[in-house]
């Protein structure tokens, strides 16, 4: 008995240093189902602070664990596995497949959804988690810089301000070259409405769930006459069943301007007058020091808010919010104010075998829009004078004492505050979708979806008299209104049928339908002067435009590797005669999942590896005007009316159409790799494109002999564009506290004209871009053989010391003179790379973001330095001075006629680096509800731009840039909170 005492004493002596012994264990974890080892596991001790991930064959080994330890095995995707540590000397753990985790990304698509795995087409899906962050507004700001193909220009730094979208640089010359936008079901209109200059600022950007941009015809051709130009998918945030869930998202942002335009100073004004100008000339000159650009520009403050409710039963489920934005311009008065409203409900009745769906998306922006015009004057009036003259007046050229001269420059300060323009846009989208799958054949589903948008603009403003007047002038002088509204419905009527045939392992995916779509538009403007106490009204001009739509596609998966996407629809539209009306649109594309194949099944290593293929065609018929196929008589306008006496009266004349107007049809071919490696921790995409598109639509100039006038619309061409896009993404760093990811796009275009009908034989090609400086003229050409809008210019002479020679340009013809015969075709605005790259950390609670963009090979036409840039600008006549640029003092140039401002001198290097955002975030987390958190983020854009372009802003839409409105940089402190 003494003998067992001993050693049960000696066991209780051993058993704490047992305990507190530490060990090392190893092994591997593998996939349950397919048994291949999973790289970048991650394993830590519960509780522990660190912890290590399995190599590329699932090894792993971790230190330090003591008996009793939990040992936990977590990897996206994966349900965690929690293993009891008890000295094994190896634990091997098998990862099962979370279902919820692996619910693979869906990407809308036309009448229905496709897994991204199972996409034959060229598509790209954004979610929250790749959106930019910051001081957001709109969806384009979201996505720009994310997508390769895709470029998003915004026009201005105003709030609000409307932006160029382009998929693949577009299809057209003077069509439609926007994308089709589609919101929940809805394809909306993508132009703007009188009181907003941006459709997409009607969605608030807190309310959007996921982006998907469809890029080629294999993906677009399902929507047929919209979807020339690719088709951006908008899907707003949906309830989730569960307890009600509150989330606030809020953000306060300063702006501030960061480049002003190099014009002269008032010392180097003074100077260069005194130097060049007559005594009278010298004479005008004031005593005061001031810098316009920086009286009309402000520092800004913008606040926006929104809170949205959802939740559910496992039944019915709800969203709603309500959003307001106040955020202020740069540019003195510049504000816009935004309320939204959205509410979604679905539900799912009779064993969930009917599903109802409804959604609406509600805003009203109310602007002030400050006069852009004094953009311009600022660079050019003269820096000499004094804003207010001693009686409190804004400084005015006068021809009299109280009479304004008329030619003269106005007075920056004056234009903001005596000339108020406002505009209020109110705009609905909503629709109601029914699905019924049918009681006695499962795999069959009905669908019926009724959609609209409605969006209604009004903007409305007066000129103080003073203004127009002088000191002669009180009260208000004028005043105009324009009123604006769109009315859009949609029918889709269709049947899917989806269904397994084990037999032969193959899953048939069958749609087909009918689509009913009706535009509707009326414009109204008038016009009352006080002084005349006389009131013009222009004609009301309601339009209305149909397309009707037959439609099918097939969607076939054989053994999970081989994918086949046939699809055709069938458009007609109201805009043609009957013979040209309809048109048809095939596409077909295929994809091998080569990573589902024995060969490369077993290599661990690869994750996906899927090759694409596919042809089709999309049509375009948007070409602004309803009726361009049939003769009418129209209403003329004020500027038009007869006089009789002291009554006008309106006259009818007949409008220019073309009877012969067909569709323009888009072709498309496009071959892509989807790749992704280490359980698709580095992923990416290579596409490569060629789209032809024939039968081009533009709006040109008519036969000398036409009568009825100047312009119409003609089918005139081809053009051909192809590119390589490259998109990637990459974790190189997960651990349980810290991750790294960094992703990039790059996109190599080009475009060229092959086939081009003009109707002036005499004109070499068709001339576009009209310029400031020389009314009527223009910079840009369309020309076989080149990319359109071309610049078309002389070529500027340059001395010894290599200035360029006032009024001296190449003889390129050699006959003795410079005229329009030797002008010549010199870059383009269109760039040939653009490119976007991101990264982002996080570790624990604090994460950091930041997003680049960037092009090269675009070129501007610097129409500031051109318009500004002359001895002439400044000494124009002896009762009035005008301020130029700092280039004249360069140049020199003296000479202002046509050939100066159409010189390739001004044509300059447009190519950028910008910095775009950089965000900074730390989230609170609430341990006791892990759907509870608040996270506060710090965010500036627009931070900066490298650039070898002499002007303002390297990115301007269309390449010629005129007093763009500045781009500010804005800080941005941003609050979100979930409970």
């Amino acid at each position: 008995m003494k003998t067992i005492y001993k050693k049960l004493l000696i066991l209780l002596l051993l058993l704490p240093f047992s305990v507190l012994a530490q060990n090392t264990v190893g092994g591997t974890v593998l996939d349950k189902v397919s048994g291949q080892p999973i790289p970048g596991v991650n394993v830590n001790v519960q509780g522990a602070a660190t912890g290590v991930s399995t190599d590329f064959d699932g090894k792993y080994q971790l230190s330090n664990v003591k008996s009793g330890d939990r040992i936990v095995f977590s990897f996206i995707g994966y349900k965690s596995t929690i293993v009891t540590y008890v000295a094994q000397s190896s634990l091997n753990v098998s990862l099962e497949e979370d279902a919820n985790q692996l619910q693979e990304v869906v990407i809308q698509v036309g009448y229905g959804t496709v897994k991204k795995k199972d996409a034959t087409g060229a598509v790209t899906v954004l979610t929250a988690e790749d959106f930019n962050k910051g001081p957001v507004t709109s969806a384009d700001q979201m996505i720009q810089g994310k997508v390769a193909g895709l470029q998003i220009i915004n026009g201005g730094g105003s709030p609000g301000e409307g932006a160029t979208i382009r998929i693949r640089s577009g299809s057209s010359l003077s069509a439609n070259n926007d994308p089709l936008y589609v919101i929940d079901g809805v394809p909306v209109a993508a132009g703007g409405v009188e009181g907003s200059r941006n459709p997409l600022t009607t969605i608030n950007q807190n309310n959007i769930e996921s982006i998907s941009v469809l890029k080629d015809a294999s993906a677009t051709a399902i929507y047929g006459s919209r979807a020339s130009n690719g088709v951006i998918i908008i899907t707003t945030k949906k309830g989730k069943a569960g307890d009600l869930q509150v989330n606030y998202n809020g953000n306060f942002q300063v702006s501030e301007i960061t480049n002003k335009v190099d014009a002269l100073s008032s010392t180097q004004f003074r100077d260069f007058v005194t130097a060049n100008g007559n005594a009278a000339q010298i004479a005008l000159m004031g005593a005061a020091d001031t810098d316009w650009q920086e009286e009309i520009y402000r520092t800004a403050i913008g606040t926006d808010h929104n809170v949205a409710l959802s939740g559910g039963s496992d039944n019915v489920v709800y969203r709603a919010s309500v959003g307001y934005a106040n955020l202020n311009g740069i540019l003195k008065r510049d504000n816009m104010e935004r309320t939204t409203l959205s509410a979604g409900v679905t539900g799912n009745f009779f064993d969930k075998h009917l599903k109802i769906e409804l959604n609406n998306n509600t805003s009203l922006i109310n602007s002030n829009y400050s006069n852009r015009g004094a953009i311009g004057s600022a660079i050019r009036f003269d820096p000499t004078q004094s804003v207010r003259n001693a009686d409190g007046t804004f400084f005015q050229w006068y021809t009299s004492p109280t009479e304004i001269n008329q030619l003269a420059g106005r007075n920056p300060l004056s234009q903001i505050e005596q000339q108020n323009s406002f505009g209020t846009a109110y705009r609905s989208i909503g629709n109601i979708q029914t699905e019924y799958k049918m009681h006695f054949l499962p795999e069959l589903k009905a669908v019926a979806n009724f959609g609209y948008d409605q969006l209604t603009g009004r903007s409305f403003g007066n000129t103080e008299a003073a203004f127009l007047n002088g000191l002669s002038g009180s009260g208000f002088n004028n005043t105009y209104e324009r009123t604006q509204s769109r009315f859009n419905k949609l029918m889709d009527l269709f049947l899917n049928y989806n269904k397994k045939v084990e037999s032969i392992n193959t899953v048939f995916d069958l749609t087909g339908g009918y689509s009913y779509q009706d535009f509707r538009e009326t414009f109204n403007s008038s016009n009352f002067n006080f002084q005349s106490n006389n009131t013009t009204v222009d004609p009301n001009f309601p339009s209305r435009i149909n397309l009707q739509s037959f439609f099918a596609r097939t969607n076939i998966s054989i053994a999970d590797k081989y994918l086949l996407t046939l699809s055709y629809r069938r458009d007609g539209t109201s805009r043609f005669t009957e013979s040209n009306r309809w048109a048809n649109f095939p596409a077909v594309a295929l994809a091998w999942k080569l990573n589902e194949e024995n060969f490369l099944k077993d290599v661990a290593s690869i994750s996906t590896l899927k090759l694409r293929g596919g042809w089709g065609i999309t049509g375009q018929q948007d070409i602004g005007i309803s009726y361009p196929s049939i003769p009418l008589y129209l209403a003329s306008n004020t500027a038009a009316q007869y006089q009789f006496g002291s009554d006008f009266y309106t006259t009818y004349r007949p409008q220019p159409y073309n009877s012969n107007l067909k569709w323009e049809q888009t072709t498309t071919v496009n071959a892509g790799l989807d790749f992704g490696f280490v359980n698709n921790r580095i992923n990416g995409s290579v596409d490569v494109y060629r789209r032809t598109t024939e039968d081009l639509l533009l709006y040109t100039q008519n036969p000398s002999f036409f009568g009825f006038s100047n312009f119409d619309n003609y089918n005139v061409g081809t053009i051909e564009n192809e590119g390589i896009e490259i998109a990637a993404e990459a974790i190189p760093v997960r651990t349980d506290d810290f991750e790294w990811r960094i992703g990039g796009n790059v996109t190599f275009q080009d475009s060229k004209i092959t086939k081009l009908t003009t109707t002036q034989p005499n004109t070499p090609g068709i001339n576009i871009g009209g310029y400031e400086g020389a009314t009527g003229n223009t910079i840009q050409n369309h020309q076989v053989g080149y990319a359109p809008s071309s610049f078309y210019v002389y070529e500027q002479a340059y001395g010894a010391d290599g200035k360029a020679l006032d009024g001296v340009y190449i003889d390129r013809n050699q006959d003795g003179l410079i005229t329009q015969q030797d002008k010549y075709r010199f870059h383009k605005p269109a760039a040939d790379v653009f490119y976007g790259f991101n990264t982002s950390v996080t570790y624990k609670n604090f994460d950091m973001g930041m997003n680049w963009r960037g092009s090269w090979g675009n070129f501007n036409y610097n129409n500031v330095d051109s318009s500004k840039g002359s001895f002439n600008n400044i000494l124009i006549r002896n009762t009035d001075l005008s301020n130029g640029v700092e280039n004249l003092l360069e140049t020199g140039f003296k000479s202002n006629d046509t050939k100066r401002f159409e010189s390739d001198y001004y044509i300059q290097d447009a190519s950028f680096v910008r910095l775009d955002n950089v965000s900074v975030g730390y989230t609170f987390n609430q341990k006791d509800n892990a759907s509870s958190l608040v996270k506060l983020t710090l965010a500036a854009q627009n931070v900066w731009v490298i650039t070898k372009y002499e002007g303002l802003d390297p990115e301007i839409s269309g390449g010629i840039d005129g007093n763009l409105y500045p781009r500010p940089i804005t800080f941005t402190l941003g609050l979100n909170v979930n409970f």
